[in-house]
């Protein structure tokens, strides 16, 4: 064998799965104490996947969890903690119901409900740009009249921040043409991980809203499920369309080139009227395994 390789299994887990099917892969490497941000990396290119989760020993939280795009660090990824927990109760290290974990940006509290993963997800923040509109819809292929009216499109923030566009129906969201060195260009201006288009009209009741999200700035030209892109939509629903719900189901993923449909589960913490914080959660669903061979 060759010394100077050093071989790293990485699982493969789907995330905000539905019914055994869909949800949004995320690579998960346990652990990974001994791995330089550097090794993180060139593990997250290799693996090819939106979002990879490195998980190792926490002094302060029960794990330390560090995300990686295949081109850079994240503070946080919804999808990737999903499949993270998911696969630690799956496999019997998640011994109890609440966990938490640390990141860069600090600790966030974890709820299992069964085998479902939920993360904790702050307080929104809104900021208008309402003075980008133009160049918001120009990145889309949009019009103005394609957008619901009296609904701003709004950047909001619960860990990170998107710009959520809320567009009048299915088939407006299913025929968007992403300029996607447009919309980077814009995500770098904003300090976005990318935007949530999305609509209220969805086929049938299960859902309150079907989105997708583009991420071209992270590598990520669009994906299926996206947790801390959902928490913000619930976020919006509830304050800014006023649909006075404290469960969302989200829909992401359907109108991908290559669908693969996810459910995204937002419960809103509501006091006096206001958004204290949120769980978003779902589902992780081991897909497989890879060994992923580097430099030491």
């Amino acid at each position: 064998m060759n010394s100077s390789k050093k071989t790293v299994t990485v699982q493969i887990l789907n995330a905000f799965a539905e019914n055994g099917k869909g949800g949004n892969p995320a690579g998960v490497v346990l652990n990974a104490d001994e791995l330089s941000d550097k090794n993180k990396l060139e593990i997250s290119k290799k693996v090819g996947l939106s979002e990879t989760a490195f998980v190792s020993k926490s002094k302060t939280e029960d794990f330390k969890l560090d995300f990686f795009t295949p081109n850079k660090q994240i503070a946080h990824c919804g999808h990737a903690t999903v499949a993270t927990f998911s696969y630690l109760k799956q496999i019997g290290v998640l011994k109890n119901d609440s966990s938490s974990k640390e990141t860069i940006d600090g600790k966030r509290n974890i709820e299992m409900i069964g085998d479902l993963a939920f993360m904790e997800q702050l307080a929104p923040k809104y900021v208008n740009v309402s003075d980008k509109e133009s160049v918001l819809l120009k990145s889309l292929g949009l019009r103005k009249n394609d957008l619901i009216h009296n609904a701003p499109i709004q950047l909001v923030n619960t860990g990170n921040s998107f710009i959520l566009i809320p567009v009048k129906s299915r088939e407006v969201l299913k025929n968007i043409i992403p300029d996607f060195s447009l919309i980077s260009e814009i995500s770098d201006a904003l300090d976005l991980i990318g935007y949530y288009v999305f609509s209220t009209d969805t086929d049938g009741t299960k859902y309150d809203a079907t989105s997708r999200m583009f991420g071209p700035r992270y590598g990520i030209l669009e994906e299926a499920g996206t947790g801390m892109a959902a928490g913000p939509l619930g976020c919006y629903l509830f304050d800014i369309l006023k649909i006075k719900k404290r469960s969302f189901n989200i829909q992401q993923g359907k109108y991908m080139k290559e669908p693969s449909p996810s459910l995204i589960i937002i419960n809103l913490r509501i006091e006096k009227e206001e958004i204290k914080d949120l769980m978003a959660g779902g589902k992780g669903l081991l897909n497989r395994q890879i060994e992923i061979e580097m430099d030491r």
